[in-house]
C-alpha cells in the first residue's frame, strides 16, 4: 500500500471533486441526445466547469504555483522552483458527448521541466492512478507494473486515430497495418491518458500517438516510467513537455515498437 505524500493528496482531493460534478453531468447527456441543440455545448460547459474546480482546488492549495490547462492555456506562477501544474480535466470529451463510458481527469506537476508528480482519474469505474517521480506508480493503492511480456505476437497495443481535420491518416494507417502484421491486435479508446495508465497497469503492452498535447500525456507518461515502462519520442528522443508524438512499452518491447513505427512512416 502506498503512503499518500501531501502533493497526492490535494492532487487526488481537487480530481475526486471535479469528478462528482462530471459524473453527474455524464448522467444528463444521454437525455440530451435527441435534442435539436445537442449535447456539445452542454459538454463544454462541463469541461469548463470541471477546469474551474480544478484550478480552485490546485491553486487554494498551491498559491504560488503556475497552470497549464487545456481551456484557459498557460498561468504563470511565482515558485522559484518553476512548478505548475498541467491539467486536462475532460481527456475523452468525444466519449463523454456520445456516452461513452470511458474518460479521465488528467493532472501533472512539473517543477523545473520535471513531471514530479501525476495523477489520472476514471471517475465512472473509481480507478485512480497515482505516480511520484522515485516513488513507484500506484491504482488506488495497488502497486503498478507494466507487462512483462517480450513477443509482439503475444502483445496488444493501444494507439489514437487522427480525426477530422489533422494530418497523418496514410501514416496512421501505414503504422497499424505494421503493427497489426506482427501483434496480438491494436485498441484505439479515445483517451491518452488512461492508455497510458492502461499501459503502466500491464493492461497494454504498448501505445503510440502523434500529435499530442502536453495535458494529454504528462501525467501519463509519469506512471508508465513509475511503473517500469520505456516512453519516448517516436524515433527515440527523450520526450518532454513540447514532444508531442510518443510511443512506450515495456523494456523488452519498446525498441521494437518505435522500429515499426519508424518504418511506417517512410513507406
Amino acid at each position: 500500500m502506498s503512503l499518500k505524500s501531501p502533493v497526492i493528496t490535494v492532487m487526488t482531493k481537487a480530481a475526486s471533486k471535479a469528478a462528482r460534478h462530471l459524473k453527474r453531468d455524464f448522467g444528463e447527456v444521454e437525455n440530451l441526445q435527441v435534442s435539436r441543440k445537442g449535447p456539445a455545448d452542454f459538454v463544454s460547459n462541463a469541461d469548463m466547469k470541471a477546469e474551474k474546480i480544478l484550478h480552485e482546488e490546485l491553486s487554494h492549495a498551491r498559491p504560488n504555483f503556475g497552470f497549464l490547462m487545456e481551456e484557459s492555456g498557460e498561468t504563470k506562477g511565482d515558485d522559484n522552483l518553476e512548478r505548475r501544474w498541467i491539467v486536462d480535466p475532460l481527456d475523452g470529451t468525444t466519449n463523454f458527448l456520445h456516452g461513452l463510458p470511458h474518460f479521465a481527469i488528467s493532472i501533472a506537476l512539473e517543477e523545473r521541466e520535471q513531471i514530479v508528480a501525476a495523477v489520472v482519474y476514471d471517475p465512472l469505474k473509481d480507478e485512480m492512478f497515482t505516480a511520484e517521480k522515485g516513488n513507484g506508480a500506484f491504482l488506488n493503492d495497488r502497486r503498478l507494473r507494466v507487462s512483462s511480456r517480450r513477443r509482439m505476437d503475444e502483445s496488444i497495443f493501444a494507439t489514437g486515430i487522427p480525426f477530422k481535420g489533422l494530418e497523418g491518416h496514410e501514416r496512421f494507417l501505414n503504422e497499424v497495418r505494421e503493427v497489426m502484421a506482427v501483434s496480438a491486435g491494436v485498441r484505439r479508446w479515445g483517451t491518452a491518458s488512461l492508455d497510458l495508465a492502461y499501459v503502466a497497469a500491464g493492461r497494454f503492452d504498448g501505445f503510440w500517438e502523434w500529435g499530442l498535447k502536453a495535458w494529454d500525456y504528462s501525467a501519463g507518461a509519469l506512471l508508465v516510467r513509475e511503473a517500469g515502462g520505456y516512453i519516448s519520442e517516436i524515433g527515440g528522443r527523450s520526450l518532454t513537455s513540447k514532444s508531442p508524438n510518443l510511443v512506450c512499452a515495456n523494456e523488452y518491447l519498446h525498441r521494437d515498437l518505435d522500429g515499426l513505427l519508424r518504418k511506417s512512416s517512410k513507406d
